[in-house]
């Protein structure tokens, strides 16, 4: 079901000797150091996830959430060699991929020529994903049309909407147990308190999803 990444080539070697070994027609190439550490960094929390499908089509992708209700979505490796990653989601008008863009400091949702409308960047690709789910989009203010996202798609704009990751492993039971303890916000002043084993466990995924 899963197949390997082409992340899996490009981290076991230096940073700028990995465009040599991959595929120049398909992959894009890391611009800097610095891109290239935090795509990593990216890769391997997306690996815990467990709703990270490595290089599938955009066709393989749109069979896999065909079944699924609206919001379902998972994170592939972009058949555009301009990009790393693209979330490919589920909605009424059925799968759409939305590539993930990034630059040396920050991963952001591609923007639309028909939306004047800037997007928030993160220096993780879960926490990306997480601001557009309703867990997060709750906090925000209520009513401010500016915080939605909009897919323009044949003519139609689609509200972005996040609501559960596709998985394609089972995750184990301390996996879940650590999403649980990051998406309560009250406990996290008291991570302090944790023992030094613990609070690395909770830092090398520190994501709800």
């Amino acid at each position: 079901m899963v197949t390997h990444s082409k992340f899996d080539i490009a981290m076991s070697g230096s940073p700028f000797d990995v465009s040599t070994r991959l595929q120049p027609q398909r992959y894009k190439t890391f611009s800097s150091k610095l891109q290239y550490q935090m795509v990593q960094r990216a890769v391997r929390k997306l690996q815990e996830s467990g709703f990270y499908w490595g290089s599938i089509s955009g066709k393989e992708a749109n069979h896999e959430l065909n079944a699924e209700p609206s919001g379902t979505f998972l994170v592939r490796d972009s058949s555009d060699k301009r990009h790393f990653f693209t979330l490919s989601v589920k909605t009424e008008s059925g799968t759409k991929n939305l590539r993930v863009q990034c630059d040396n400091k920050s991963f952001f949702l591609q923007t639309d020529s028909k939306s004047t409308q800037s997007v928030p960047r993160f220096d993780c690709v879960l926490k990306l994903i997480h601001h557009y789910m309703p867990s997060s989009r709750s906090i925000q203010s209520m009513g401010n049309s500016q915080s939605a996202y909009y897919i323009f798609s044949g003519g139609e704009k689609i509200p972005l909407e996040l609501s559960r990751p596709l998985p394609c492993t089972m995750s184990s039971l301390q996996h879940l147990c650590r999403k649980t303890v990051n998406g309560h916000i009250d406990i996290s002043g008291k991570r302090d308190q944790l023992p030094q084993q613990l609070k690395e466990f909770l830092q090398e995924y520190d994501a709800p999803i």
